[in-house]
């Protein structure tokens, strides 16, 4: 039985040269890291996220029916065998319907006899099916951000016995840009934490304020400042007002691309002493962690009230 190649189709109302140009904006819905031109036929262009995976493509076909990229070579950090990808073809069919566009995406050879098959498959679902359908129907996508050599990420902080922190580490089988995206929208904290969230903004920056409530009482609202983003490895909190026994910690969320997905460190820093409080926050952070897991692998988390059930 012949294997299937990865496909994704979706249809918008715009016209196939609106399309054509959205395709070629790869920084506009991929990468803002991308070298190269990338919208002419037979250039070269180059792919990279951070040091985990790397890759060279030539546009060997342009026009307002097909695009299509040859990949030159790949890598992958966590793969030993380094031929995926390798002479593959990834491949925009753009055709005209009712009025409209259909654009079929396929990654020729991407079967799930890949290690890295449903990490890909997952990854190009949110680049291809999300991203690049939102550039084209709104004019803007959600591309990687541009990696910035000047901005370091924050190291872990050192552990020892005198510490009392919360800890945490599990593999959630999704991208690590659709968790990253479920720790730093105000949508998708609503969908893993608590529904009542309060932020100024959809997407809170750095320095930005949020407000979680846990029902109706005052001593159950948690109010923290960003204090860390580093695209998509990094979100660190700062708590600044709650019960006293969260008083002045923060809570930390470090992402680690894996072959299955991503590897999730979590630690709540800072406590002031091992009480009865500390211990049954250390067993509702697992409940909500498992309910972080459960959003970005099926689309459902079980946020507040439910997450214990």
């Amino acid at each position: 039985m012949k294997n299937q190649d990865f496909t994704i189709q979706f249809t918008v109302d715009q016209t196939p040269s609106s399309v054509l140009e959205a395709i070629n904006n790869v920084r506009g819905w991929w990468s803002e890291n991308i070298k190269g031109d990338t919208d002419q036929l037979h250039s070269i262009f180059d792919y990279h996220y951070q040091d985990v995976h790397e890759a060279t493509f030539q546009i060997m076909e342009l026009s307002e029916q097909k695009v299509r990229w040859h990949v030159l070579k790949n890598r992958f950090k966590f793969l030993e065998d380094q031929h995926e990808w390798q002479d593959s073809d990834i491949i925009f069919d753009i055709q005209a319907k009712n009025g409209g566009t259909l654009i079929t995406f396929t990654h020729k050879e991407l079967t799930p006899a890949y290690s890295c098959y449903d990490l890909c498959k997952d990854a190009w679902t949110h680049y291809i099916q999300g991203s690049l359908k939102q550039l084209i129907t709104t004019g803007t996508g959600e591309p990687t951000p541009k990696e910035d050599a000047t901005i370091q990420k924050e190291p872990e902080p050192v552990s020892s016995s005198t510490n009392i922190d919360i800890h945490h580490r599990l593999r959630i089988d999704a991208p690590i840009e659709t968790v990253y995206k479920a720790l730093t929208t105000v949508t998708g904290l609503k969908g893993w934490w608590t529904p009542s969230v309060i932020s100024e903004r959809e997407d809170p920056q750095t320095g930005d304020f949020i407000q979680f409530s846990f029902g109706s009482k005052q001593e159950n609202e948690i109010r923290i400042q960003v204090a860390t983003l580093h695209h998509y490895d990094l979100v660190k909190w700062n708590v600044i007002d709650a019960h006293p026994g969260w008083a002045d910690t923060s809570i930390r969320f470090e992402l680690e691309a894996n072959i299955k997905g991503t590897m999730l460190n979590f630690s709540h820093t800072h406590w002031k002493e091992m009480s009865d409080e500390f211990a049954s926050c250390n067993y509702v952070w697992a409940l909500f962690l498992k309910s972080l897991k459960q959003l970005c692998e099926t689309g459902k988390g079980r946020p507040f009230p439910d997450f214990d059930k």
